[in-house]
């Protein structure tokens, strides 16, 4: 089973800050039975960000979280109308979110393994030509599922 699929795609998403991201994300954690309950996911994704940021380059950012309350390791996508604020890397607003929910005993394993497989995605200019210029879910899931078991 993938780990993504066109329902865990959420394209023109308006959010005011970092934290109403975060808010958004474990809720539709919930809604999508990836997770039983959603304060523990938006405290696990609060938690490692204390840890360092994870707003990356070029409007990227790969936030994550491990719970014990996150029952199906899983990837959703959000992209956003407007940048968001999120302390990254390169000080850019981030206009793309690519989230990891990962449950407690999966953490050492799935959890690394989708990071940096996600990370070298980001790496590839031609990837994220490509990602900022899927206008649907249908076309993100593709392109998304095309390079997690390609590259």
């Amino acid at each position: 089973m993938s780990m993504i699929t066109k329902d865990h795609i959420f394209l023109n998403q308006t959010h005011a800050s970092r934290e109403a991201v975060f808010q958004f994300l474990a809720e539709k954690a919930v809604e999508l039975t990836i997770a039983a309950s959603a304060q523990p996911v938006l405290e696990a994704l609060e938690l490692r960000e204390s840890e360092g940021t994870t707003g990356m380059m070029d409007g990227f950012a790969i936030p994550h979280a491990k719970s014990a309350a996150i029952t199906t390791p899983s990837v959703m996508i959000v992209s956003f109308t407007e940048g968001v604020e999120w302390d990254s890397l390169d000080g850019q607003s981030i206009r793309y979110a690519i989230a990891l929910f990962i449950p407690d005993g999966e953490a050492g394993t799935t959890h690394l393994q989708l990071l940096s497989k996600i990370a070298r995605m980001l790496m590839k200019q031609e990837f994220k030509e490509q990602f900022a210029a899927s206008q649907t879910s249908e076309a993100l899931c593709e392109l998304f599922t095309k390079y997690l078991d390609g590259e």
